[in-house]
């Protein structure tokens, strides 16, 4: 695993002083995909290290368990629906009975507000219908932006679990340079320094800025974190890549 070399100028003499850290490409777009339901997985689409699409599918999980909550609300749409029904042909024959004075009006009230309880119930029960069908377009599990699998945690037949991440995917258009300082070197470095990157071993060139200074200091080694943007043209630097790094004064 390569070192990832930063050299900072630190003069303006003509043989400049160098500062020389180590560090990492990452990015700082990195999502953990997981499932919104509980299923077996039924496919996966895609391999570590392969570069997705955004909305390209990367796994499925059975509709098991949104079939369940499919037939626990047809059955009640329809048991309120039945009963909203035996209360209307109620209402109507209370309502010629009050004509006659067979019933009480008292009666026949109580009957019209349980048919709007259950018009409201019947409401709600096709909304909650509703809800449980959308639910299955979230069965094929699709990446939300175009980046690179950089982990794979499911295989078929497992059981995908809220929460639980499946995929880490990275987004390759967002890199950048994690370094450690050490903090009595910070004063060296500048937010909004205008650098060059250099990555030898890709044949790397481009410029960088110091875009974040992390004043958290690590009791352990006294040094703070800092990163680095720079403008990624090439295909091959990928992040939790250790390469070598070369910054120089912009």
């Amino acid at each position: 695993m390569r070192k990832l070399l930063i050299l900072i100028a630190l003069g303006a003499s003509l043989i400049a002083e160098t500062l020389t850290l180590s560090g990492s490409v990452i990015s700082d777009n990195q999502k953990m995909i997981t499932s919104r339901f509980m299923g077996f997985v039924t496919q996966v689409n895609v391999v570590e290290g392969e570069k997705v699409k955004k909305n390209q599918v990367l796994y499925k999980i059975d509709s098991r368990e949104i079939d369940s909550g499919k037939r626990q609300a047809e059955l009640s749409l329809q048991m309120y629906q039945n009963q909203y029904t035996n209360v209307k042909l109620n209402l109507e024959r209370y309502k010629r009975l009050l004509q006659k004075d067979m019933v009480s009006k008292y009666e026949v009230e109580n009957l019209e507000l349980a048919a709007l309880n259950l018009k409201d119930m019947i409401s709600i029960a096709k909304a909650r219908l509703q809800e449980v069908q959308n639910q299955y377009k979230y069965l094929n599990v699709k990446a939300p932006n175009s980046g690179v699998v950089v982990a794979k945690n499911i295989k078929v037949g497992e059981m995908a679990m809220p929460g639980m991440p499946a995929i880490v995917l990275s987004d390759l258009s967002n890199l950048k340079i994690s370094a450690e300082i050490a903090e009595s070197n910070l004063a060296q470095i500048k937010h909004g320094k205008k650098v060059t990157v250099n990555i030898p071993s890709l044949n790397v060139k481009s410029v960088g800025t110091v875009s974040a200074i992390i004043p958290n200091s690590n009791p352990m080694t006294h040094s703070f974190k800092i990163k680095v943007s720079f403008n990624n043209t090439n295909l091959s630097v990928y992040p939790v890549c250790m390469q070598q790094l070369i910054l120089i004064k912009g």
